[in-house]
């Protein structure tokens, strides 16, 4: 039960994924880039963490794999948020 409820949840993560990998691509302008990346990545990576959590077997490493995924969230919040920034300065000069 558990290995099933885990790889549904490596799959939804990777499919995340892909509509961000998607997005990107096929999406218009930065800021929309920007979002369908950070939303979704995140949403993915998130899942995919869940996902490997229950494969573990061990409260440590399932604490550590919640730590890199808050780190990343910050990480692509701050990123994303400094990105946008510099591309509105960049059109006000326009």
């Amino acid at each position: 039960m558990i290995d099933g409820i885990s790889s549904l949840l490596i799959v939804c993560g990777l499919g995340f994924y892909l509509a961000g990998s998607i997005g990107l691509l096929r999406l218009p302008d930065l800021y929309s880039r920007l979002h369908a990346l950070t939303k979704a990545d995140n949403l993915g990576l998130g899942l995919l963490t869940a996902g490997i959590a229950l494969h573990a077997h061990d409260l440590l490493l399932a604490f550590k794999l919640l730590l890199v995924w808050l780190a990343v969230l910050v990480a692509s919040a701050t990123s994303a948020h400094l990105i946008a920034q510099h591309a509105r300065r960049g059109e006000k000069r326009a």
